[in-house]
């Protein structure tokens, strides 16, 4: 095992890319959508310097690499089930980085990391590769301080699923979500959609808060449209 990469619990909860997904997310056209997905983000709900942050499913850590300029956290956690992703992060670090960075190895349903660690969560498209996505959603509860922000982009069956891309890169097939479920999902574990921006059929940007005490729920898990 790479030195500084730290491997967690066996994971059950997430697929691993396949090898065109592999090469897309480490593409110069993805780190670009990357690049307008954070400028919407800070737009919308700015997250202050100086917090804690994890991305799940960091992949080979473009945007992890961003979060840590743009962002400027006082604690970067970085975790994918795929080894290798986690070894080109590492290696991506290595070169040079605002902030220091945790990286681990595990399993986006059962997340090695306290209760109320990060001041933020940042999800680029991770979990609709979450069989057990309800069970993702609700780690990603339970990893945010009080108050605090999952930031998150994801993508609707009608896009991966359809007639050509389900021949071109594989996914989980049963239990998909749309906007709907997914507020609604949400709404179950307390999360308040605060933002969206949605493309129907293809997919939403958005900014969840973990409801404390100074929140109540603004919509009650109503549909994105």
């Amino acid at each position: 095992m790479a030195r500084g990469v730290v491997e967690c619990r066996p994971w059950v909860g997430r697929m691993k890319l396949d090898p065109l997904e592999r090469w897309f997310v480490n593409s110069p056209m993805r780190q670009a959508m990357l690049a307008l997905v954070l400028r919407w983000f800070r737009a919308v709900l700015p997250l202050n310097p100086g917090a804690d942050i994890l991305e799940i499913g960091c992949g080979a850590g473009a945007g992890a690499r961003m979060l840590a300029e743009q962002f400027k956290p006082r604690r970067l956690f970085l975790t994918d089930i795929d080894f290798r992703m986690v070894s080109l992060t590492q290696k991506r670090f290595s070169q040079g980085s605002p902030s220091p960075a945790r990286l681990c190895v595990g399993d986006a349903a059962r997340l090695p990391f306290r209760s109320e660690t990060a001041h933020a969560v940042f999800g680029f498209g991770f979990l609709h590769h979450v069989p057990a996505w309800r069970d993702g959603l609700a780690e990603i509860h339970r990893v945010l301080k009080p108050d605090g922000l999952y930031y998150f982009e994801e993508y609707y069956p009608s896009l991966y699923q359809n007639f050509i891309t389900r021949r071109l890169a594989t996914h989980p097939k049963h239990d998909r979500f749309n906007g709907c479920e997914l507020r609604k999902e949400f709404a179950k574990v307390k999360l308040d959609l605060r933002c969206t921006l949605e493309l129907k059929r293809f997919g939403v940007l958005g900014v969840g808060v973990k409801m404390g005490r100074k929140h109540r729920s603004s919509d009650g898990g109503a549909c994105l449209l």
